[in-house]
């Protein structure tokens, strides 16, 4: 999605209709939308980190599907 052209193939959204509701789809894809203009909007105006979660990380365990 975050590519340009923005092609997600079908055996993609297949899969993961397997795994998520129409709902739950809906969010995930919202988010990546949403945190990609963020992304390309912030590069546009030169927005960069600001330090505030340095050393601040919290890794989370991966989370294995069946």
């Amino acid at each position: 999605m975050t590519e340009a052209p923005a092609d997600v193939p079908q055996e993609l959204m297949a899969e993961l209709g397997r795994r998520f509701s129409e709902a739950q789809l809906v969010e995930i894809v919202a988010t990546i939308a949403w945190e990609n203009y963020r992304a390309r909007f912030n590069r546009a105006f030169g927005v960069r980190e600001m330090g505030f979660s340095d050393g601040a990380a919290c890794a989370l365990p991966e989370h294995k599907f069946a």
